[in-house]
């Protein structure tokens, strides 16, 4: 070998000469594999643990109030499920300095054997994931997230006893959750007797905490879970040995939910990707009819039209591109609005008997009429919005209003801030319906509380805690709309009790003091008591409108009284709006001109000068607090001569009969939403409840 090239055939020689890269091959190499090596997959049980803050054990104070939270959901979801009212027993001890034991028990259906562990014990276990509807709990984490903590605080196990109708025993289980398998781990099993019990389940856990009352309390918590749940009976043992019952204001349970397709409005282009791939149709169109909810044959069609994809395209071989155009052409065809058998809303009646059942001892001044909205959607997830105010009473007037929120009938109470109901009140211009407003946004200062229930078959929650819903568009927009419907409501009230309060003075004066005083002076002077009728309409000026409710024996009597103290004779028009069902249409003087539904129109011909012309009718069925004042409104006159009635909102326009018909009561002209009427094809048949026949071939 040449002497030039012996370095070249030298081993390390040769070492020195690569580059470096090439030199360090083998380190890096054995440093790959070593990573390799350690790389492995955890449980999710494994990851909550060490991420326990995530499931809302971040404060020993906020880990006790969650335990009790998911216990009750989960028991309350049991019982709805099974069309049984509920009776929930919350028990909290103290064992030890920081140490309690939390009991929480229900009369539900119960657990069949073999799923116990399963529940309590296995984390992302569950039967509601899948299913679009409402329910409090979805992802299967919550329960056996207690027990989880409930071992990593105190290393102590669960115990459950749990008993289906017709058994004559309860089925016992004493388990520990296997983090690394996130599996149960059953300790002991046993048969119990259960005296006095025909069903039901009883979960006892042990977890580090600390108790505390007033707000964010464990307490405060039940109180705003029987407002959303007036149907429910809640008994909770304290610390102290105190025994306070809820008990329930209705025994009509929520409406039950029927499960649903996506809704296709909102929906984002990888979900619609995975549900085309995962589909067994064959044809563009019959996948969209199946797959989705409110898309008929013509829907479907017109969907590919403007996307300009084929409709015997193959769903599982739609480019990306052709999905994208489909969503655009989605969101170009008019979708009739989600259908609302998949959502509970609470309802404006028993959201009113909840607060006047929780907030009783504060007595109110007025309870807002409350407003329920219907269900629109966001990413494909159907949600409506309900919105309740009370105003005056005892309530704090130099404080910023109390926020109620909810979520699927849950309380929420932590992460106010971050929520979208808090959000959309700070939006929300309150100046504008009689509330203070420093810098004009913001939470309202006043005597007042806001109640907010979001409803959805899948609330958009900011982590797997549940504390507060995400800021996302079209959920912030319904809730401001709902709140703005519900303060008309509250300004109404405000403005009318103003207004009667100014002219008070003027209405004493003529009609105590004034003819006190005239008497007086006849009697002086030796002459008749004088015509007081210039002498009155020259003070007051105004038509006076003042009703009168009265109960008794289940009855509401209603006079609405209208003085005209003006100097000429009127001709006007009076509204009111009732409880359609409840109007005892024997007890009405005069005769209505107008029924509308729960509408009801007088045409006052005329009132002469100094008159009072009374309208007197009776409701029946409500609840003494259902009905508290008459809302009334009129038409055909100058509301600014009229004091104790509200013009109406928007206007009354002949219908073609010579009859008034309401436009709009509640709302705006440029809120309204006019839903589409339901699709049927030539036979009557509702093609949303025919999409399951809808084949590949037709």
């Amino acid at each position: 070998m040449p002497e030039g090239c012996r370095d070249r055939w030298n081993p390390s020689a040769a070492r020195r000469h690569q580059a470096p890269d090439e030199a360090l091959g083998e380190p890096m190499m054995d440093i790959a594999e070593k990573l390799a090596k350690q790389q492995k997959e955890i449980s999710i049980a494994e990851f909550f643990e060490k991420n326990k803050q995530i499931l809302g054990f971040d404060s020993q104070t906020k880990s006790l109030i969650t335990a009790v939270k998911e216990g009750v959901d989960n028991s309350l979801d049991a019982c709805e499920e099974a069309r049984i009212l509920p009776d929930i027993l919350v028990e909290i001890t103290e064992t030890e300095k920081g140490e309690f034991k939390i009991v929480i028990e229900d009369n539900g259906p119960g657990i069949v054997k073999r799923q116990i562990a399963n529940v309590f014990g296995r984390l992302l276990y569950g039967s509601r994931f899948h299913a679009i509807r409402q329910s409090r709990g979805q992802q299967g984490i919550g329960i056996s997230a207690v027990v989880m903590y409930s071992q990593l605080t105190t290393g102590k196990p669960a115990f459950i006893i749990s008993k289906i109708k017709g058994e004559e025993v309860a089925h016992f289980v004493k388990l520990v959750l296997d983090i690394k398998r996130n599996r149960p781990d059953i300790i002991e099993e046993d048969f119990r007797m259960w005296d006095g019990k025909a069903h039901g389940t009883r979960l006892e856990v042990y977890v580090k905490g600390r108790y505390v009352t007033g707000k964010q309390s464990i307490l405060e918590y039940l109180r705003a879970t029987a407002i959303v749940n007036p149907h429910v009976q809640i008994t909770f043992k304290d610390p102290m040995g105190g025994v306070i019952t809820l008990p329930r204001v209705t025994e009509e349970l929520p409406k039950e939910t029927v499960e649903s397709k996506p809704h296709p409005e909102g929906i984002e282009l990888g979900q619609l990707m995975s549900m085309a791939k995962a589909s067994e149709h064959r044809k563009l169109t019959a996948f969209l009819v199946n797959e989705f909810s409110r898309v008929s044959p013509r829907v479907a069609k017109e969907i590919c039209e403007a996307a300009m994809v084929p409709e015997n395209r193959s769903p599982r071989r739609m480019s990306l591109e052709e999905g994208a155009a489909v969503l655009k052409g989605i969101g170009a065809v008019k979708i009739m609005a989600p259908k609302s058998d998949c959502l509970t809303p609470i309802g404006e009646t028993l959201i009113r008997k909840g607060l006047r059942n929780v907030l009783e001892g504060l007595k109110p001044g007025y309870y807002a009429p409350p407003v329920t909205r219907e269900p629109t959607v966001y990413s494909g997830h159907p949600f409506l919005v309900e919105v309740g105010i009370v105003y005056g009473g005892q309530l704090p007037k130099d404080q910023q209003v109390d926020i109620l929120r909810f979520g699927n009938r849950v309380p929420l109470l932590y992460q106010q801030g971050a929520d979208v109901i808090t959000k959309a009140i700070a939006e929300v211009d309150w100046r504008r319906y009689g509330l203070e407003q420093r810098g004009g946004k913001g939470i309202p200062f006043g005597p007042g509380i806001v109640l907010v229930h979001v409803a959805s078959t899948q609330l958009p929650f900011t982590s797997e805690a549940k504390e507060a819903i995400a800021n996302l568009d079209p959920v912030r927009e319904e809730v401001e709309r709902a709140l703005r419907l519900c303060a008309r409501n509250l300004k109404t009230h405000l403005g009318k009790k103003a207004r009667r309060s100014k002219t008070k003075e003027k209405f004493d004066i003529v009609q105590i003091l004034l003819p006190e005083i005239a008497r007086k002076a006849a009697s002086i002077v030796g002459k008749p008591v004088p015509a007081l009728g210039k002498t009155v309409t020259g003070i007051m000026n105004v038509i006076w409108v003042e009703d009168k409710v009265e109960f008794s024996k289940g009855r509401h009597k209603v006079a609405i009284n209208i003085h005209n103290f003006m100097a000429t004779g009127q001709k006007f028009n009076i509204h009111t709006i009732l409880p359609g069902k409840a109007l005892d249409r024997k007890h009405i003087t005069p005769e209505p001109d107008s029924v509308n539904g729960d509408k009801l129109t007088w045409n006052l011909k005329r009132i002469a000068s100094t008159e009072v012309q009374t309208i007197t009718f009776e409701l029946v069925g409500l609840d003494q607090d259902e009905f508290s004042e008459a809302e009334v409104f009129v038409s055909g006159i100058n509301h600014a001569n009229v004091i104790g009635a509200e013009p109406l909102p928007g206007d009354w326009d002949l219908d073609g009969t010579g009859q008034y018909s309401l436009f709009s009561f509640t709302e705006a002209p440029e809120e309204e939403e006019v839903e589409e009427p339901e699709e049927e094809d030539e036979n009557g048949v509702d093609y949303d409840e025919q999409t399951e026949v809808i084949s590949d071939e037709e």
